[in-house]
């Protein structure tokens, strides 16, 4: 006699028993151009803040960065 087994059932409690109610694209979505634009601006600092399009003078962000260009691949030599 083979029994079968039913897959997992997904609902709508978490662990304490209380109901999960799914966030509303509108509470989310500030938070993600935030973070959008935070990203853009680190990957500028981190990819192109040297020569010409430079925002600030001098070597000082570059050097900050500059494990961060040999992680991610970007050449600074």
């Amino acid at each position: 006699m083979a029994q079968s087994i039913a897959p997992p059932t997904v609902t709508s409690t978490g662990a304490t028993g209380t109901a999960v109610t799914p966030l509303p694209l509108r509470a989310v979505l500030p938070w993600a151009v935030f973070v959008g634009t935070l990203m853009l601006v680190l990957l500028y600092f981190v990819g192109a803040e040297q020569g010409a399009t430079s925002v600030f003078s001098g070597a000082e962000v570059h050097e900050w960065v500059h494990d961060g260009r040999h992680l991610l691949g970007f050449p600074c030599h």
